[in-house]
């Protein structure tokens, strides 16, 4: 009987353990995905202003 017990608390910690590391692993997703995002547009937004840099440079 304690044996029983010790394996369902052990299993049970087990199941809570892994239950916030796939939240904390969703929220690295999300932050990632946003950073990611962020990036994209500062390299859009950079690139246009070097292109028109040259261009305002040749007239």
């Amino acid at each position: 009987m304690r044996a029983m017990l010790w394996v369902v608390g052990v299993v049970g910690g087990a199941l809570i353990l892994l239950g916030l590391l796939l939240e904390a692993v969703r929220w690295l997703a999300i932050i990632g995905l946003v950073a990611l995002l962020a990036v994209i547009v500062l390299a859009f937004v950079r690139g246009r202003q070097v292109v028109h840099r040259h261009s305002a440079g040749r007239r």
